[in-house]
C-alpha cells in the first residue's frame, strides 16, 4: 500500500468518525450541575478533583473545597489555592486520619463542623463547585447519617457541581450521583518502601 492510498483510507476512515461523533454531539444539550464521585482503593481520587477545582477557577468561576480527614496535612493544592481567595474558599476540617486521631468524639465532632460548612457553600448561589474531600470516608465511620448527607445532595441547586471523594463510596451514594469514577490500583511504590512525597501524594 501506498503512502497516498494509505493517507486517503485513513482520511476517509476519519471523517467518517468524525460524522459519528457530530450526530452524538448534536443531541447533548443539557447544561446542569452534576454530583461526581471518585472513589476505589487506586490513587489519584483527589487529584483528579481538584484538577476540576482549577479548571473551574481557570474560567472565573468560584470554587469551595472542604477537606474532610486529611485536613490537617500541608498539601501543595492548599497551598496554590489559596492565592486566589476571590474565587475559591478552601477549610481543613479534619486533623488527619482515624487511626492517626484515635479519638472517635472529636473526629465526628470535626465532621459535622465540616458538614455544616460544606452545606453553606452549596447553599451558596456564588459557588460554581464544591468539593468534599474525603467525605467517602466520614461516611464509611458513620461520622454523619448518611440519610442527612444524601438529602443535602440530592437537592443541591441545579446548577451547582458537587464533588465527592474516598474510598468506600456507599452504594446510595453511588445510585444518586451522575458521574461515578473507580481508581482501580494496579502498582503502587508504597509497597516497595516509597514514602508519601510532595508533589506526588501531597
Amino acid at each position: 500500500m501506498t503512502d497516498e492510498v494509505d493517507s486517503a483510507r485513513h482520511h476517509e476512515k476519519m471523517a467518517k468518525k468524525k460524522a459519528a461523533r457530530d450526530k452524538i454531539m448534536a443531541g447533548k444539550t443539557i447544561e446542569r450541575g452534576l454530583l461526581i464521585v471518585h472513589t476505589g482503593k487506586g490513587k489519584g481520587k483527589s487529584t483528579a478533583a481538584f484538577g476540576m477545582v482549577f479548571r473551574c477557577i481557570g474560567h472565573g468561576m468560584k470554587a469551595g473545597v472542604i477537606q474532610f480527614v486529611k485536613g490537617a496535612w500541608g498539601t501543595g493544592e492548599r497551598t496554590v489555592l489559596e492565592k486566589f481567595p476571590e474565587l475559591v474558599t478552601i477549610k481543613a476540617m479534619g486533623e488527619g486520619f482515624t487511626w492517626e486521631t484515635q479519638d472517635k468524639d472529636r473526629d465526628i465532632a470535626h465532621a459535622r463542623e465540616g458538614w455544616e460548612e460544606a452545606k453553606r457553600l452549596i447553599a451558596d448561589p456564588t459557588y460554581k463547585m464544591v468539593l468534599l474531600d474525603e467525605l467517602n470516608i466520614v461516611l464509611r465511620y458513620d461520622y454523619l447519617p448518611l440519610q442527612e448527607v444524601l438529602d443535602v445532595l440530592r437537592n443541591k441547586p441545579a446548577d451547582k457541581h458537587v464533588v465527592v471523594t474516598g474510598r468506600n463510596a456507599k452504594e446510595e451514594l453511588i445510585e444518586i450521583a451522575d458521574l461515578v469514577t473507580e481508581m482501580e490500583l494496579i502498582k503502587h511504590p508504597f509497597r516497595s518502601g516509597v514514602k508519601a512525597q510532595a508533589g506526588i501524594e501531597f
